[in-house]
């Protein structure tokens, strides 16, 4: 499957009528198993990509750089259209344009520009927001430097948790002025406020971790959201196994009496195993 696929995939899940919960994926291995289980989409968030490259908390310490070839390993490893979190552009707006073209080159299937204040300004607290007009400039320079007429640029904000309805439905109006893709929010808290965004704006929506009262797809999908994140557990799920078993093999636990071990044919068909092979079969003269 190309690139091409893989975007005209996620722009199909953009265009239809369901509310879908992508896979939440950071390197090769969950990828290839959210890709077998049958998950429609996969996203990379910076948050985890802190995580997972620097050990780091979120606070815009990772480089372009670091979170590009982390992207370009994830859509190497099969072919589950990915969406990435791409923060702030890192840095202004003709920062947007080189982000653009590394997550372009890297085979993503859409990325997010968002109108935070990244990293965090000196002397302030809380989530920081840009003005809209650098926020249009962002949008503006992300349309200008992609190549790919199928990768999907998405406007995001927060601004819903920080300044409110009125301020996210100007900025969201704004970006899809420009002509993004979609339109992301993070933060929404009740259905009054997804209505009210809903009813101000056309494109498609794509919403961050939402409480219980967002939580129904039906309702989502009616509301024209294609896509509703669900947190990033499995990383963290990640975390928490190895921390447990290290500590018990610290304790003296016996490697083979460690619980939650997966199965071998787990790790064998996530590696990918059968395919190598057959492969070295073919191109080794006989294999191993």
């Amino acid at each position: 499957m190309t690139t091409d696929d893989r975007r005209a995939r996620f722009r199909a899940v953009l265009a239809g009528g369901q509310c879908l919960h992508p896979a939440s994926v950071y390197d090769a291995l969950s990828a290839r198993i959210a890709q077998d289980l049958g998950f429609e989409l996969g996203m990379f968030a910076g948050s985890v990509a802190s995580l997972v490259v620097l050990g780091a908390p979120d606070i815009a310490l990772i480089t372009l750089t670091e979170f590009a070839e982390q992207a370009r390993r994830i859509c190497r490893a099969g072919t589950l259209p990915l969406m990435v979190d791409a923060d702030h552009g890192y840095g202004n707006a003709l920062g947007v344009m080189r982000t653009v073209q590394e997550m372009e080159t890297a085979g993503v299937a859409a990325l997010t520009i968002e109108d935070t204040a990244l990293p965090q300004p000196f002397g302030t607290s809380g989530i920081q927001l840009t003005s809209v007009e650098e926020g249009v400039g962002k949008m503006k320079a992300a349309l200008s430097a992609r190549r790919d007429p199928g990768l999907v640029i998405l406007g995001r904000t927060s601004a819903i948790s920080v300044t409110g309805v009125d301020d996210t439905i100007a900025r969201l109006q704004a970006y899809e002025a420009c002509g993004v893709d979609a339109l992301f929010i993070v933060g929404m808290k009740t259905r009054a406020q997804l209505e009210a965004v809903s009813a101000a704006t056309s494109l498609p929506l794509v919403l961050g971790g939402v409480p219980a009262e967002l939580s129904d797809p039906a309702y989502l999908a009616a509301q024209r959201v294609r896509i509703c994140l669900q947190g990033h557990q499995p990383f963290m799920a990640a975390v928490g196994a190895v921390h447990a078993s290290l500590k018990a093999l610290r304790e003296g636990v016996a490697p083979g009496k460690l619980p939650n071990l997966p199965p071998p044919d787990l790790v064998k068909d996530a590696s990918r195993e059968a395919d190598y092979g057959a492969w070295a079969k073919d191109f080794l003269g006989g294999g191993r």
